[in-house]
């Protein structure tokens, strides 16, 4: 189980929180990008960051990491090698090569669809889906559905980055049922 004691500390969430630049207007006019590359080239931040998202699923037995394209490639495939579980990529349509399941969703700036391989997930896997960031909760609820539709119990979802002010944290909890499986390990509120 999640040991609360061991959080990260301040030091590690400013070091991250420094490492994650703004980008104002993209994709579209109004929204600020939090833009993780700076992070991906740091080799200390990279591995705070999966060390404190390997830390928080250790002992949770995850049979499948679920990750979301395509940023969550990146955290997923590491984080699936260091608890010994398999790595289910979600991809947009028409990027996967075999038959695909596909779901369509809601994002804070449109709407899209993801697909995943049929048969990727077997029935009674435990899954912990992951992305870089938790906006709305969208295309990780999308992802989650894919899991369940293929038969996966989903056991969380892990976020490097999370802006708390479009609560995307209620969206998964509504849909899922349990708000503390929700983990993300840099918060934003509104303007930050």
């Amino acid at each position: 189980m999640f040991n609360h004691d061991a959080l990260p500390s301040e030091h590690a969430l400013r070091y991250l929180k420094a490492h994650l630049r703004n980008v104002p207007d993209f994709p579209k006019p109004g929204i600020l990008f939090k833009d993780i590359t700076p992070l991906l080239a740091d080799p200390r931040a990279l591995h705070i960051t999966l060390d404190l998202l390997a830390q928080r699923y250790i002992g949770e037995h995850v049979d499948v990491v679920v990750g979301v394209e395509s940023r969550g490639f990146i955290f997923g495939g590491a984080l699936s090698a260091r608890l010994n579980a398999s790595f289910v990529p979600v991809r947009k349509p028409g990027k996967l090569p075999a038959a695909a399941d596909r779901v369509a969703y809601a994002l804070e700036y449109g709407t899209a669809e993801l697909e995943m391989h049929k048969g990727s997930i077997k029935p009674g896997a435990r899954v912990l889906v992951v992305d870089d960031l938790l906006a709305t909760g969208g295309t990780a609820s999308a992802a989650a559905e894919l899991a369940r539709k293929q038969g996966g119990e989903v056991a969380g979802f892990a976020f490097v980055v999370e802006l708390d002010v479009l609560g995307g944290r209620a969206l998964l909890a509504q849909r899922a049922g349990d708000a503390a499986r929700v983990y993300s390990i840099v918060h934003f509120a509104a303007g930050e």
